[in-house]
């Protein structure tokens, strides 16, 4: 009963902030696409797969962090991207508002972003993946290489070995069944920044205002189903680190200057054989270095998707 009341009691605080937020900090003649779409259901593979589309522009469809729901992306963030790209969120089987079961395969999960492509009429798209979604994205991009045009990778390592494994404090907080604000500080922002902290306020004021949250995974079972692709994706049987040296697909990949699940320095050894790869780090920053930098991280993402 004590998270959830706290929690309650940052709600109430992080609404007023993050109203006044979204109001000076974006064009007030931009409309709030994000929390306005509605949520559609496409039939693949027996399951009703969740998924919102909307914005105007080359598709891009995105692939959520571990826990992740449709309800769980800050809808500045898409709004923002909306202005230039139609945005396609969606729920992986099993999760969300989404039938079925997570896939154990990752592979099977990337293969749901091409299917829910084929089910829009869509041929190429840009792909986008944050924290576990962005092994997805990178598993759609190597498996798909005439069908995505970029690859937008947030808060996400390379597969294969890579040198920085998680910090214990991910670990202690994001296997909670609950999370209170404090745990979404140390997951997602860093600490220790009072900047981070705020803009943490702001953007889970943003989210929590329309997210469900009895649609967030909270059992031990579903994060084992999130795992269970791990070995796989840290032994790389099909060499796809390696395939980065000659990989034509263009791949923006912004990290964070502390992410504490999927540090930024995985990335430096493999940036020196990675020609199609741009990787761009944000200062006082955690694993939703997007959610901090809203702004910032889509002029970004959009200098990079549209020239």
């Amino acid at each position: 009963m004590k998270t959830i009341n706290s929690f309650a009691l940052f709600l109430v605080i992080a609404l007023l902030s993050s109203n006044y937020a979204y109001s000076q900090k974006t064009n007030k003649s931009m409309e709030q696409l994000a929390t306005k779409a509605q949520t559609q259901f496409a039939s693949i593979d027996n399951n009703k797969i969740a998924y919102r589309k909307f914005g105007k522009g080359t598709p891009i469809i995105i692939a959520n962090r571990f826990r992740g729901t449709l309800d769980t992306w800050d809808p500045l963030f898409l709004d923002l991207l909306a202005q230039n790209n139609t945005v396609i969120t969606f729920d992986y089987a099993g999760i969300g508002y989404s039938s079925g079961e997570l896939p154990l395969d990752i592979k099977l999960v990337a293969a749901e972003v091409t299917k829910l492509a084929d089910y829009l009429k869509i041929d190429k798209f840009n792909v986008m993946g944050w924290s576990y979604g962005g092994w997805v994205a990178q598993y759609v991009t190597f498996l798909n290489p005439s069908r995505v045009l970029k690859t937008v990778l947030i808060g996400t390592n390379p597969m294969g070995k890579n040198e920085i494994s998680f910090e214990p404090a991910f670990l202690e907080r994001a296997l909670k069944p609950q999370n209170d604000f404090e745990d979404g500080v140390v997951i997602f922002y860093e600490p220790t920044s009072e900047k981070s902290r705020t803009a943490a306020q702001a953007s889970m004021g943003r989210i929590f205002a329309h997210a469900d949250v009895s649609k967030i995974p909270a059992t031990q079972e579903l994060f084992q189903r999130y795992f269970a692709s791990n070995v796989a994706i840290a032994e790389d049987k099909d060499h796809f680190r390696e395939a980065y040296a000659t990989l034509k697909t263009p791949v923006l990949v912004l990290s964070a200057d502390h992410d504490i699940s999927f540090a930024a320095a995985n990335w430096f050894p493999l940036l020196k054989h990675a020609p199609s790869v741009q990787h761009i780090i944000f200062p006082e920053s955690g694993h939703a270095m997007h959610f901090q930098y809203p702004e910032l991280s889509t002029q970004y993402i959009k200098a990079f998707l549209n020239n």
